[in-house]
């Protein structure tokens, strides 16, 4: 029998050995009435550290309804990041957990070798939504791990000279996150206040990109842009961030992902054989497990042979 084409996306690392300021405009897509903006991935420029996606949606408001209500759907080989500016989030699994994610806190959950969720906006909001979604690909070692979730309450929070740094991954300036990652990176949120310059440590062994959040700033002279990646590559020890009216970026970064990885839909894989197995167990409740607490239908898997744009917030 001949097996199925299966169009997945290969991904590598960026990997520039030098200092660069490379800009990436993101694509807009719709999840029902909820826009993103997508940032990675992008032609060319794949992966920065292990961070193999990410996903900005709002700012929005609303009265009624849920902007966001992600179905149940699987995942594999990744862990996903959710962080919050404003709004909330409700995380349910089928390992039983739930949580509702608010500002200040991240929840991770590794999918190791197999694992599904849903996300939602909770009855009880304050009618706003305002965050990203990232994901980081585990290195080969890692990925058949059993699956887990973490809620954080509350990430450290650092007050250098000229703004606020919010240590959601990883770690920067000796500061730590406690979600547990299995690669060395970094995701940090940087707030700079208004008509101040704010100036972060950064290592020489890390690729780093930026993502504007909202407002004003400049780096190297240069001015940043919202919906739009800067790939900052290779060599830089410090980053200074000026402002004149005020902004917030998010910061990932962290060493070359030594591994050249498949992605399809919300599979993080290494060959063609692996996501179709993936697929077939989901779509026959194998192997994923269900997720109890959400109440409607799952998601369905895409064909093969589409390729499928990983679930927005996932």
């Amino acid at each position: 029998m001949t097996k199925p084409a299966v169009a997945a996306e290969s991904l590598v690392a960026l990997g520039a050995t030098e200092r660069r300021l490379d800009a990436y405009a993101n694509y807009e897509i719709a999840l029902g009435t909820l826009r993103i903006s997508r940032a990675l991935p992008v032609k060319g420029r794949r992966l920065i550290g292990p961070w193999c996606f990410l996903d900005r949606f709002g700012p929005l408001s609303f009265t009624e309804g849920m902007p966001m209500d992600v179905a149940p759907h699987p995942h594999m080989g990744l862990q996903t990041v959710t962080w919050l500016l404003d709004g909330e989030v409700v995380h349910d699994d089928s390992l039983g957990q739930e949580a509702i994610l608010r500002p200040g806190g991240v929840n991770v959950m590794t999918s190791g070798h197999a694992i599904a969720h849903a996300e939602r906006t909770p009855a009880d909001n304050s009618g706003r939504l305002n965050g990203v979604q990232l994901w980081t690909a585990l290195l080969d070692r890692d990925r058949h791990r059993a699956a887990s979730f973490q809620h954080v309450t509350a990430v450290p929070v650092l007050e250098p000279r000229g703004g606020i740094v919010r240590v959601f991954s990883g770690g920067l300036a000796e500061t730590v996150s406690p979600a547990e990652h299995f690669s060395d990176l970094v995701g940090a949120d940087l707030q700079i206040h208004r008509d101040e310059t704010l100036e972060i440590p950064l290592r020489r062994d890390f690729e780093y990109g930026i993502l504007v959040l909202t407002g004003d700033c400049h780096l190297d002279g240069q001015p940043l842009r919202e919906r739009v990646l800067y790939y900052l590559g290779m060599q830089r020890t410090e980053a200074a961030f000026a402002s004149h009216g005020g902004a917030r970026l998010l910061l990932v970064g962290g060493p070359p992902f030594p591994e050249a990885i498949l992605m399809w839909w919300n599979f993080v894989a290494r060959t063609p054989d692996e996501i179709s197995e993936a697929r077939d167990d989901w779509e026959r409740g194998l192997r994923f497990g269900d997720v109890t607490a959400y109440k409607g239908s799952r998601l369905a898997a895409p064909e093969l042979v589409r390729l499928a744009r990983p679930n927005p917030v996932s």
